[in-house]
């Protein structure tokens, strides 16, 4: 999560006169991040409730969203 908190941060400091701007590849990889650190922490867990068997369902289903608008955002940028 830190990772995805300075992420922001930084991306915010780039801002201009009329507010910061936001870099929506530098989102989407600082997302992808903060759901693999996720993963990786329930994946240490010896059991998983069935709440969290959910969770990590849905964790790899965001994470594949994020990779693939990484994938396009690199793609549309050259």
């Amino acid at each position: 999560m830190k990772q995805a908190v300075s992420a922001r941060s930084a991306s915010s400091q780039r801002g201009t006169s009329t507010g910061p701007r936001t870099d929506p590849l530098a989102d989407a990889e600082a997302r992808h991040r903060s759901l693999d650190s996720r993963l990786r922490e329930l994946g240490r867990r010896a059991y998983l409730t069935p709440t969290e068997q959910r969770e990590v369902a849905e964790l790899k289903k965001h994470k594949l969203q994020a990779k693939d608008a990484i994938a396009e955002l690199r793609k549309a940028s050259g």
